[in-house]
């Protein structure tokens, strides 16, 4: 297929934005599996910036941060492109499901793609060959799960070639995040996977910036977390160059927590679920996260951690079966002080 986006900028004259549809298939029907795409054209040589969303379909709230951005700064002074690619998993998307029903793959799992296999590591291929030589900067908006709420949050991966830790942390830090989670690229993550697919871990393969930030949880419109998220990406966007300034910078924070471990914390027994905290809290060791009842109305289990923890996500759904995720916490965390990375950027 040939080239679409990297050809509408092109066309572009300085200042102009476009969308259109990036064809990465077919089916049955005959209509085509397509990837909508914003761009705006820059009007000076600065970095471009390419925001994706919705790598996974029941992720519902990454879409709408993304073109709520896109709307926020395209009308004004451009230095650099901004592509935004807000459903990066269609087919996903469209039955409210994390991955595709046709293949069950992870989108996220199957960059750089492949353009002979899997309908899934198809759709990887188009994107990352489309759109990775265009872009300086990527973030990839997530959301929790639909049956989850959820802060703020980003993400990182400690790739050799992603760059200084100190910098990004101190970019990462105008997204106004609870919590930036560092995930060791050694080993496995909390979910079965492969980390190595990931979009942010190709990028950063590449030598490009690239990371995650999770907008709230799927499945509503939680307008202070779209918000918030929002304008984190509009002060980033300026930070890198991409949005020119035309005043004194934003002031930056002096320092981000940061998660260096986290898990995922599920349920013994079925039943119905009730959360006793909520995302952000700090939950002392011992004290339940939640509770469940058993379908007689019984408490069957207080789920609390042996150690303190700080919570990234809790279960709203009720219905719970053994083994179900009821939360999402850090058992590591500190606060990083920022202020050297800010010395040496002024």
């Amino acid at each position: 297929m040939k080239p679409t986006v990297a050809d509408h900028l092109s066309r572009l004259a300085p200042g102009d934005v476009g969308r259109g549809l990036m064809e990465a298939g077919r089916l049955a029907s005959g209509n085509a599996i397509g990837v909508p795409y914003l761009i705006a054209r820059g009007t000076g040589d600065g970095p471009c910036l390419w925001v994706n969303a919705a790598v996974h379909g029941d992720e519902s709230q990454a879409p709408i941060v993304a073109t709520q951005f896109f709307h926020s700064i395209s009308t004004g002074p451009l230095s650099g492109d901004v592509i935004v690619t807000p459903v990066a998993n269609p087919l996903a998307l469209d039955h409210r499901r994390k991955h595709s029903p046709f293949d069950g793959t992870d989108l996220d799992q199957s960059f750089p793609g492949q353009v002979d296999f899997l309908g899934t590591q198809r759709l990887a291929h188009r994107l990352f060959a489309e759109l990775s030589p265009l872009a300086d900067t990527t973030v990839n908006i997530h959301t929790m799960g639909p049956f989850l709420d959820a802060c703020n949050y980003a993400v990182y991966k400690n790739h050799p070639k992603g760059g200084d830790e100190g910098d990004l942390l101190a970019l990462l830090a105008l997204l106004d995040v609870r919590v930036a989670c560092r995930m060791d690229v050694s080993g496995g993550g909390e979910l079965p996977g492969r980390i190595e697919g990931a979009l942010d871990y190709q990028m950063n393969e590449l030598g490009k910036r690239a990371f995650m930030l999770e907008a709230g949880a799927g499945g509503r419109h939680d307008r202070p977390a779209v918000d918030r998220a929002v304008r984190g990406l509009v002060r980033l966007a300026a930070e890198t160059g991409t949005v020119a300034r035309t005043g004194a910078p934003a002031d930056r924070p002096a320092s981000i927590c940061r998660a260096t471990r986290r898990t995922h914390v599920t349920s013994a027994e079925g039943g119905f679920f009730r959360a006793l905290v909520r995302p952000g809290d700090v939950l002392p060791a011992g004290r339940p996260l939640g509770e469940i009842r058993s379908v007689y109305g019984d408490v069957v289990e207080a789920v609390s951690l042996p150690s303190p923890v700080l919570v990234i996500g809790v279960r709203r759904d009720p219905v719970v079966h053994s083994g179900d995720r009821v939360g999402f916490v850090a058992t590591e965390w500190a606060d990083v002080d920022l202020t050297a990375a800010l010395r040496e950027a002024s």
